[in-house]
């Protein structure tokens, strides 16, 4: 474990809502202990009532951004979400082999809450093609799984271990196979490593305000791999932090349809 305050890097949009995509990856990060840099793969125009519109960035411009971080800062960890289309899903993965960071944890975002496509369909090959290799942790949801898979979603817990195990055959090195599509009373997930499988239950918090939650969980695991001893304890703790962001989400008022969790509930 390092000693010093990690840096960590989110590559993915921007969310203009603030409660998603870098917005909250930075506010994770900060909540959690660590320096935030950031990459931005897409802009997009969005509240908590949906997407409107999203503007991609030139690619060249992605691996500038890319390089302009790693050429001057220590980066410990590697959060990765949307990354809007193959181009840019191309040069993040180019970027990252010739950079080579410690940790990388691949979040395939994929559709938005409001159901608008963050990642189109030929850049689905290229994540799993060249980003899922790369990885050390994978953090899809059920129906993600499923498309990187080309498998209907898991229907169970086994199902769910199931795929985990196939899409680390296709190169990443752990994945965290997200619950929260299961219709369970609670919200298992299930981390898939070499070592063999965890099981990490959690309560299903009946709250309105879940915009950001992948995007958080993830970022929260970014910032805690590099101050925990082993990749469960780092994914048990950012759970743990989730779930008190969801359970705080009612006291923020922002806007009028899915609002976001509560990045600084420990601390507000």
């Amino acid at each position: 474990m390092t000693q010093s305050i990690p840096n960590v890097l989110t590559i993915a949009g921007s969310d203009s809502g603030g409660g998603a995509g870098i917005q909250a990856d930075l506010k994770a990060f900060s909540a959690l202990g660590a320096y935030g840099a950031s990459v931005i793969t897409a802009l997009t125009a969005q509240n908590t009532r949906g997407v409107t519109a999203i503007h991609a960035p030139d690619p060249g411009f992605v691996t500038a951004q890319l390089d302009a971080v790693f050429d001057d800062i220590r980066i410990d960890a590697v959060k990765i979400g949307m990354l809007a289309n193959a181009s840019i899903a191309r040069a993040v993965a180019d970027a990252l082999r010739r950079h080579q960071p410690k940790h990388i944890v691949l979040d395939t975002v994929m559709i938005s809450k409001s159901n608008h496509a963050l990642l189109l369909p030929d850049a689905v090959a290229v994540v799993r093609d060249e980003l899922l290799p790369l990885a050390d942790l994978l953090t899809p949801n059920l129906p993600e799984a499923a498309a990187l898979l080309g498998m209907q979603p898991a229907a169970d817990e086994a199902a769910m271990v199931e795929q985990g195990e196939a899409l680390r055959a296709l190169g990443a090195r752990a994945v965290l196979m997200k619950g929260g599509h299961l219709s369970a009373v609670d919200s298992p997930d299930w981390l898939v490593q070499e070592s063999g499988t965890l099981r990490l239950g959690g309560p299903r918090v009946p709250v309105k305000n879940t915009h950001g939650t992948g995007c958080t969980l993830s970022s929260a695991i970014a910032a805690l791999m590099t101050q925990r001893d082993d990749l469960a304890s780092a994914v048990a703790d950012a759970k743990v932090y989730l779930t008190g962001a969801l359970q705080a989400s009612e006291r923020l008022d922002v806007g009028h349809g899915v609002g976001p969790v509560h990045h600084f509930h420990r601390w507000w």
